[in-house]
């Protein structure tokens, strides 16, 4: 039998730096959602990558979020519900006034979404439609913060708007098809001082989403980009343009970064 043990383990110091990198990692996840207790239905997409990429990039921005004291936050497309029950939960302390709205075509997706919400004692206002119809009168130009992990996976046209999981992936040529659709959605949706946080894939061609929304009046940057064997993730704000100082930092000033994207491996990094 081994009797050895690592002396560092009795050192006060040692034990005092794990106990604190123990209760940072606790707070962290304090502040989000718990996987454990979203709910999951087999035609419902799970959160993987790009939702935690997405949560981390408002984790990143939390203390930008809490100074705005957004009234009203929107997820269209809220699948599990994990995304929109990580930013109430987050935004939860400072600011309680904030009104919670997830919108998602799959009837699964709501019900899944209500249940993950409820697990968390958090609550929002959950609509069955596409994208945000039935909303644009009633909340034009007053909606804060708006997330979005959109069907952005390139694949056929008539795979788009398909019935069940598949219409939360499929994104149609380029994986455009539906994102394409959301933008002049959220310009209508997004107040003066809103900002909107949107997951984007190298093939979606970001560098002409963020063009595309600059003609609209937006600048842009990346909050979190990550890279996985499978895919490069970049998670884009945007804001309209005489809303925030330096705002001239947009997509255009990041573009030649994204040669390297495509080839590096697991990376990630928060502006």
């Amino acid at each position: 039998m081994d009797h050895s043990f690592d002396a560092n383990s009795l050192n006060p110091d040692m034990i005092d730096k794990k106990r604190s990198n123990k209760l940072a990692s606790s707070k962290m996840l304090s502040n989000i959602a718990q996987i454990r207790l979203v709910s999951n239905h087999p035609e419902v997409y799970e959160p993987c990558d790009d939702s935690f990429a997405l949560v981390d990039a408002l984790l990143a921005d939390r203390t930008n979020l809490l100074n705005m004291q957004p009234r009203f936050c929107m997820e269209v497309g809220c699948g599990s519900g994990y995304v929109i029950a990580s930013l109430a939960i987050m935004l939860h302390q400072g600011c309680s006034a904030a009104q919670y709205f997830a919108t998602d075509i799959n009837p699964h997706a709501a019900e899944t979404t209500a249940a993950t919400l409820e697990a968390h004692g958090v609550h929002a206002e959950i609509i069955c439609t596409d994208l945000a119809l039935g909303l644009g009168k009633r909340l034009a130009g007053m909606v804060d913060v708006i997330v979005v992990n959109p069907p952005y996976v390139p694949t056929p046209d008539d795979e788009v708007g398909c019935e069940g999981i598949t219409s939360s992936w499929a994104g149609g040529e380029n994986g455009r098809k539906v994102i394409d659709r959301i933008l002049p959605v959220v310009h209508n949706l997004l107040s003066e001082k809103g900002w909107l946080y949107m997951v984007t894939l190298t093939a979606n061609n970001p560098s002409q989403i963020c063009s595309m929304m600059r003609e609209m009046g937006y600048a842009s940057r990346i909050v979190v980009q990550r890279s996985t064997e499978e895919e490069s993730l970049h998670i884009i704000k945007f804001w309209r343009e005489h809303t925030e100082k330096g705002s001239r930092s947009s997509w255009l000033s990041q573009f030649p970064l994204l040669s390297f994207w495509r080839s590096s491996g697991a990376k990630e990094s928060g502006i």
